[in-house]
């Protein structure tokens, strides 16, 4: 595979970069540290430690430094963020599931919305933060489940169950911070900082261990030999690589640290179409790639709500910022499979390799972000 000059990618902006990325332990945290790295960025992690075990955060070698504690912590952060003085901040610190939100309502709008706030709060009264990404959901939308019905940047936000809701409201107060703080009329007059938020698809890759999610469920049946329950065959996500997205926050970040102040504002980074499949093709898919496992249709009804037709439109990043998703459904499933496969099979961990894969792809594709010679 051809050697790709990683200092180089989004402009060379990350090199040496002081970021401060919240959620660092996490899914797509770590595989966004790891990339980081890769650019040369000095990153310091915030986050509770490792809730699951394996884990991919620990699996990986990361030079980024670590701050376990929770983002619900005013004081905590607030020194955290003075002593480190970062330049950029990506935020995905968060109570993540949908199902845990049921059985945890008030730590899920304490996690997703009070710490989002306290992030928030703190930079206002500094000069040393440049950009704030805060990643949330697809889930934050006004979903009223209509099939053909794809969601953008302008359609109204909400959410049914309360994951969804502390999503919509961290949107929300985002926003308001930014009208009230960091107005864009009053960029570089009052204030310094520019700010984004990032929503994604379902998002899959090695490395996650996380309950509830269907990839998981999948791979922890397999290991434990016994057979998959998939509760909702016929719901509809947009399934995407976590390098899509990851790729998308990266974009805005440089554009945001380069004071394209016309970047500020939401921005969705969803799938290819053929990415947006029901939840059983998707089961039947992965089958190709890994067939040890059987499963069964969950038959019970007291399952809580969850969405049945979820799609995102993503045309604005894709003609303004210049994004675009990289891997279709069966590179996405191959790639996801085939780190889960190496893990369990060769004590091997792809993540570095799989990063590689998308970069070389995406220059194949000529995307802007990926130039990475010298000028």
């Amino acid at each position: 595979m051809e050697s790709i000059n990683y200092k180089k990618l989004f402009g060379g902006i990350y090199l040496n970069k002081k970021v401060l990325v919240t959620g660092h332990s996490g899914f797509k945290g770590s595989w966004f540290c790891k990339w980081l790295d890769l650019m040369g960025a000095e990153v310091l992690g915030y986050s509770l430690e490792p809730n699951t075990n394996p884990n991919h955060f620990e699996n990986l070698d990361l030079k980024c430094k670590s701050i376990f504690c929770d983002i619900k912590d005013l004081e905590k952060l607030k020194n955290i963020i003075l002593e480190f003085k970062p330049e950029i901040i990506f935020h995905f610190a968060a109570q993540p599931l949908v199902r845990i939100s049921y059985l945890q309502p008030y730590e899920t709008i304490q996690t997703n919305i009070i710490g989002s706030t306290n992030l928030l709060e703190i930079i206002r009264k500094v000069d040393f933060v440049k950009a704030f990404v805060n990643i949330t959901s697809d889930k934050c939308y006004e979903n009223k489940e209509l099939e053909n019905k794809a969601y953008a940047e302008s359609d109204s936000l909400g959410g049914y169950d309360i994951y969804s809701a502390s999503k919509a409201c961290s949107e929300l107060v985002t926003a308001s911070y930014r009208d009230s703080f960091f107005n864009l009329d009053n960029y570089k007059i009052t204030h310094n900082i520019l700010i984004a938020t990032c929503r994604a698809g379902n998002v899959i890759g090695g490395g996650d261990w996380s309950l509830d999610r269907l990839i998981p469920d999948i791979v922890k049946s397999i290991v434990d030999k016994k057979k998959v329950l998939i509760r909702n065959p016929k719901a509809v996500r947009p399934w995407q690589h976590v390098l899509e997205p990851l790729s998308g926050y990266l974009l805005v970040g440089q554009f945001l640290l380069e004071e394209k102040k016309e970047f500020a504002r939401a921005w969705n980074f969803g799938p290819q179409i053929d990415s947006e499949i029901y939840v059983e093709d998707l089961v039947k898919k992965i089958k190709k790639y890994w067939d040890s496992f059987e499963y069964e249709i969950e038959q019970n009804k007291s399952n809580p709500h969850e969405a049945n037709f979820l799609k995102l439109d993503s045309s604005f990043a894709k003609n303004i910022l210049g994004w675009k998703p990289i891997f279709d459904i069966e590179k996405c499933l191959e790639k996801t499979i085939s780190w889960y496969k190496d893990f369990y099979e060769k004590n091997k961990i792809n993540t570095v390799e799989d990063i590689q894969e998308f970069i070389v792809e995406a220059k194949r594709k000529k995307l802007k972000w990926c130039d990475d010679k010298s000028k």
